[in-house]
């Protein structure tokens, strides 16, 4: 497989773990003021993705891929409201661990790495059209 290939392939691996990524952390962001449903019972927790590499066999390029999606086990944030359904006995609610404004640098991050994917790919295509003319 030529190295065009390769990179396309590389860019490709790129483009589906972002979007993974970005699909995630809406998730994060949907959920960031939702709470439990009952007193003492936990609300949405903050999730996570990890990236992990592997080498295609057919080209030997190095793609990435998405290797897991854990748990942040960071605690719940407390918030006072006695009157609201899921309150303890002291009168606070847990409240998702989720940081809407890293949530926001998150997805700006996962974005601009998306884009340089799709970059690489728009690029490899302009070399192989380029070679296409100089052969023909």
């Amino acid at each position: 497989m030529d190295i065009l290939s390769a990179l396309g392939r590389t860019a490709s691996s790129g483009l589906t773990a972002q979007s993974q990524r970005l699909q995630i952390i809406a998730e994060n962001m949907a959920n960031a003021d939702s709470t439990g449903s009952t007193a003492g019972s936990d609300p949405y927790r903050r999730r996570v993705v990890t990236f992990g590499d592997m080498i295609d066999d057919s080209s030997g390029a190095s793609l990435v891929s998405v290797r897991s999606v854990i748990e942040d086990q960071t605690p719940f944030r407390m918030r006072h409201d006695p009157f609201h359904p899921a309150a303890d006995a002291e009168g606070y609610v847990k409240t998702p661990n989720v940081d809407p404004l890293l949530e926001l640098a998150n997805m700006r991050e996962a974005a601009r790495s998306y884009e340089a994917n799709l970059n690489m790919m728009e690029t490899g295509r302009k070399m192989r059209g380029q070679l296409l003319d100089m052969l023909g």
